[in-house]
């Protein structure tokens, strides 16, 4: 029996953790050839790939550096050729960086990496897929919900990356409308990542606000 997605290639940068890798994963199940990047871990990207290729599918890992757009725009492009096409873009890929602009620490270098990676590397793979995504294809862009709302003090600058790239999203999505291809963005609240544990004080804090009473999963958004 064919999968609805059997035939069709995806690429989902930072898919060697967290929700990356649920999302690669969920991608090979239902049918496609993944591409995955990672930044420094090619063990761990390298494991994702053995799983990607155990559920009958292609599977590929790509180093890049996010923060450089032209290694953003390049992983889009070598990604493709590696499969003959690209038909999916999933944008994962993102650091988080705190601190509350009063804080006369704040790493100011910290902040130009995070808002290069977030936001800036986004749009250099999301121009570079421009030429390659058919009529039916899909960029996906992984947000929070920080973007929307701010609780707590200290993430300023993590939640500005990501409500640029809701706004991104917004316009790609008439960008893309007239090519028959569709650009949404998935704004996760608290997921349980190692990036984001759910066994840390900041967790304690958050949970009751949770409708759940718990940390989502990355299958979960997957």
């Amino acid at each position: 029996m064919s999968k609805k997605l059997q035939g069709k290639v995806a690429l989902v940068t930072g898919g060697s953790r967290g929700i990356g890798r649920a999302i690669a994963l969920r991608l090979a199940e239902e049918g496609a050839d993944v591409v995955i990047s990672f930044a420094s871990s090619a063990a761990k990207a390298e494991e994702v790939v053995k799983q990607i290729k155990a559920l009958g599918v292609r599977g590929e890992a790509i180093q890049a550096d996010q923060a450089d757009l032209a290694q953003a725009s390049g992983l889009v492009k070598t990604a493709a050729e590696k499969f003959g096409r690209l038909d999916i873009l999933v944008n994962s890929a993102g650091v988080y960086n705190g601190g509350a602009a009063v804080d006369p620490s704040t790493d100011l270098p910290a902040l130009a990496r995070q808002l290069a990676i977030n936001v800036s590397s986004v749009a250099a793979a999301v121009r570079a897929a421009a030429g390659l995504l058919p009529d039916g294809g899909r960029i996906v862009n992984i947000g929070s919900l920080l973007a929307d709302r701010v609780p707590f003090a200290g993430v300023a600058d993590y939640a500005a990356t990501k409500a640029a790239l809701a706004a991104y999203t917004r316009g790609w999505a008439r960008d893309f409308g007239p090519k028959g291809v569709t650009v949404n963005i998935v704004q996760p609240g608290p997921i349980d990542t190692d990036m984001n544990p759910d066994n840390t004080e900041l967790a304690a804090m958050l949970k009751p606000g949770i409708a759940l009473g718990r940390y989502g999963r990355p299958e979960e958004v997957a």
